[in-house]
């Protein structure tokens, strides 16, 4: 599925304004399209643009409006710069005349340089110990349950307890962390470009829940009103998504009814592959006492 989500319509030509790139959207309980969908989709749009040696290393973006999953999307990418080493592209997703999503992204030639990285936490289990999402939802009675257990293109595995239920721990710890192995759940071809697209595509699952932990407040929370508002991500050295990643996130601030969350991700072999920002609005129906 997930690859049939990144094969977009259209091919690049050198528009004198934007090139134009159609993608759909698979069939869900909830006519909103995930955020992360349409990230990976203009991330494949852009690339389409540049060429094949310069892999993106960043992008910003806005999420503007919901998306409808019952109608295409049009990217229209626009050719900001090709320099000698970097190029930027400027993509907006469109449904019904309207942008639903702005990014500007950067690409950039291979080059040597100084290098370092934040060390991966240390004592964290391996995936293989943990339960997927199918072991932990699959037998809930309910359409979006089923459809995170079984019909997303990535298996999700918590090191921490899950926040899809209140539990004890939950109330009592008040946290702000969350951490995550995550791999897709097939194969993928040897494609730099698709692997990076791909990442950003999972990258905003599980950003903001560790804005929810430090508050105790589990997805099934009464009234919880939870969107992504932006997204920037840069990525520091190639990367597989078919092999287990592991995706440490925290939450420096929340304030205003919006929570920052921030991520790093980690190959198995520890090297810190990209990073991830994202602030998200989150709303009670009540203030919190």
């Amino acid at each position: 599925m997930l690859l049939d989500l990144l094969d977009l319509d259209g091919e690049p030509e050198a528009r004198t304004e934007e090139d134009i790139f159609t993608g759909r959207s698979p069939i869900q309980p909830r006519q909103r399209v995930f955020g992360g969908q349409v990230l990976g989709q203009s991330v494949v749009a852009a690339s389409r643009t540049v060429s094949g040696d310069r892999p993106i290393h960043s992008l910003h973006g806005y999420f503007l409006r919901p998306g409808d999953a019952l109608k295409p999307i049009t990217f229209g990418v626009q050719r900001l710069r090709d320099g000698r080493s970097f190029s930027a592209r400027r993509v907006h997703a469109y449904q019904n005349g309207e942008p639903i999503m702005s990014l500007i992204a950067s690409f950039q030639a291979p080059a040597e340089g100084i290098e370092h990285q934040e060390p991966m936490p240390p004592g964290i289990p391996d995936p293989e110990t943990l339960p997927s999402s199918a072991d932990i939802l699959g037998r809930v009675d309910d359409p979006l349950a089923q459809d995170w257990a079984y019909n997303r293109p990535f298996d999700v595995r918590y090191v921490e307890p899950p926040i899809y239920f209140p539990t004890p721990e939950l109330a009592r710890q008040h946290t702000a962390r969350n951490t995550v192995w995550l791999k897709t759940t097939g194969p993928m071809p040897d494609d730099q470009a698709l692997h990076r697209a791909a990442l950003a595509y999972a990258s905003d699952y599980t950003i903001l829940e560790s804005t929810l932990r430090r508050h105790g407040l589990p997805w099934t929370t009464p009234g919880l009103s939870v969107a992504s508002l932006d997204h920037a991500m840069w990525w520091h050295r190639p990367v597989r998504v078919d092999e287990w990643l592991l995706y440490v996130q925290t939450s420096p601030s929340a304030s205003g009814a919006r929570g920052l969350g921030t991520g790093r991700i980690y190959n198995r072999a520890g090297d810190l592959v990209a990073s991830v920002a994202q602030e998200g609005m989150v709303r009670l129906p009540h203030p919190p006492a």
